[in-house]
């Protein structure tokens, strides 16, 4: 079941202006959806899509964002649209690793030019 925290999250998002109006409501159904179907992850399955991006001269975090597995398909969508030029982001290899229920780190890539890290984790 979804979480107040969950939709609170995709609220703060389109208040943020990281997803359209139009994205967070597609999110919130999905969410609706997903309670609605009594779906509950299988014990030991991935539940979170995390995506860390950190300054690399300041060490701080940029971007933390949390996204239920239920939404991935969503979020990995949109997720390309806000890092089309990162280069060795490869989309098709984060869908893969899904699909076969990889957990742990599956991206860590470093862009020198803007001085940035892409950390990608299914937990």
């Amino acid at each position: 079941m979804s979480t107040t925290e969950e939709r609170m999250q995709i609220l703060k998002m389109i208040e943020s202006r990281q997803i359209s109006a139009e994205e967070g409501a597609r999110l919130l159904a999905a969410l609706d959806k997903a309670d609605r179907a009594g779906q509950a992850a299988p014990q030991g399955s991935p539940r979170w899509f995390r995506v860390r991006v950190t300054d690399l001269r300041t060490g701080k975090s940029k971007v933390n964002v949390n996204i239920p597995m239920g939404l991935v398909s969503v979020g990995i969508k949109m997720g390309a649209r806000f890092a089309p030029e990162v280069e060795g982001l490869d989309v098709e290899q984060i869908t893969k690793a899904i699909r076969e229920g990889t957990q742990g780190k599956i991206i860590d890539v470093e862009d020198e030019e803007d001085a940035e890290r892409v950390e990608i984790f299914i937990e």
